[in-house]
């Protein structure tokens, strides 16, 4: 299916057939407005008929006009752009919807296949399954596989890739907000030049111009103001919906890849015990001096040696002892 939405041929095709649905109605309509009589005395009176009294019979009426032959008989550069812009909103709607499903964009065959190899621990067929599948899951993990075995590394890559593939899923349906904008303000374009036509048909017939003179261009600015808006109404309506879509997508698509990247996410090395002694604490590993805790021990001072040469001073009588 992703295939068939962006083969530019079947596009290509899909154009042409719409463009040739509107040329066969336009040929209709101009065959059914020359096979209708015109009104007024321009065509000749049938010959009398016997046993009437008149010259002859009155002139058909007129058919009144469908909305789509008013359409079709103004014409212009403005006309034919605003059919081009259908088109292409025709087909960027169909594109979108069918790209932006689950089924195409998150695919549970491959979301399970990426979570069988990585609980088999088959990371090289993992980088090389990734690198060709499109899915998103695939396209958000596979530069994180690359980046190993830095975790912090994996996972900004992987938020790299996913920021990536969401602008560029908006940006393929961003085209639907452009034409959508741009169709009102075609039919302004197209109403302004039809008030340009009926007041110059007033200004050639000096003020006294007939309703059938000024319903050209009043046809034709009104005309214009409808197509504009059947242009603009459609395409917002979808770009609304699958704005929706893309935003649920890519971040039900953003958990996915979070889950199978903790899945690979590389052993940490173990931290001690909080009760384990670190080297060169009591309690430590054998062969490392222990050192104390509290403060060391002040060794005892030597007793004074006697200089040589000098006399000793000779010890007194004990103190006597004072009765209480």
């Amino acid at each position: 299916m992703r295939r068939y939405a962006s083969s530019k041929f079947r596009i290509a095709l899909f154009v042409a057939l719409i463009g040739a649905a509107i040329y066969a109605m336009a040929g209709s309509d101009r065959a059914q407005a020359q096979n209708t009589p015109p009104a007024g005395g321009n065509t000749a009176s049938p010959a009398p008929t016997a046993g009437t009294g008149t010259g002859g019979e009155a002139a058909a009426p007129r058919s009144k006009p469908t909305l789509f032959g008013l359409i079709m008989g103004n014409r212009d550069f403005v006309f034919f752009t605003i059919i081009a812009l259908s088109i292409a909103g025709v087909t960027f709607i169909i594109r979108g919807a069918i790209q932006n499903r689950a089924s195409v964009l998150l695919p549970e065959a491959s979301t399970n296949a990426i979570r069988e190899m990585i609980q088999q621990k088959k990371f090289k067929e993992l980088i090389d399954f990734t690198e060709t599948d499109p899915s998103f899951v695939s396209r958000a993990i596979n530069p994180a596989l690359k980046r190993a075995p830095s975790f912090s590394s994996m996972k900004e890559a992987m938020e790299t890739a996913i920021g990536e593939q969401t602008a560029e899923q908006f940006r393929m349906i961003e085209y639907l907000n452009i034409i959508g904008n741009l169709g009102p303000l075609l039919g302004l374009l197209g109403t302004v030049l039809g008030m340009i036509e009926a007041f110059n048909e007033m200004s050639a017939a000096g003020g006294q111009a007939r309703p059938d003179q000024l319903a050209g261009g009043i046809s034709k600015a009104l005309a214009h103001t409808f197509m504009g808006l059947m242009l603009a109404v459609p395409c917002l309506a979808a770009f609304g919906w699958l704005r929706t879509v893309v935003d649920r997508l890519t971040v039900r698509g953003a958990l996915i890849a979070e889950e199978l990247l903790l899945m690979v996410k590389p052993a940490e090395a173990k931290q001690p015990a909080p009760g384990a002694a670190a080297p060169g604490v009591p309690g430590g590993p054998p062969g490392v001096p222990r050192m104390g805790v509290g403060p060391a021990p002040v060794p005892a001072m030597p007793a004074p040696q006697p200089v040589p040469g000098m006399p000793r001073k000779p010890a007194g009588p004990p103190a006597p002892v004072v009765p209480s």
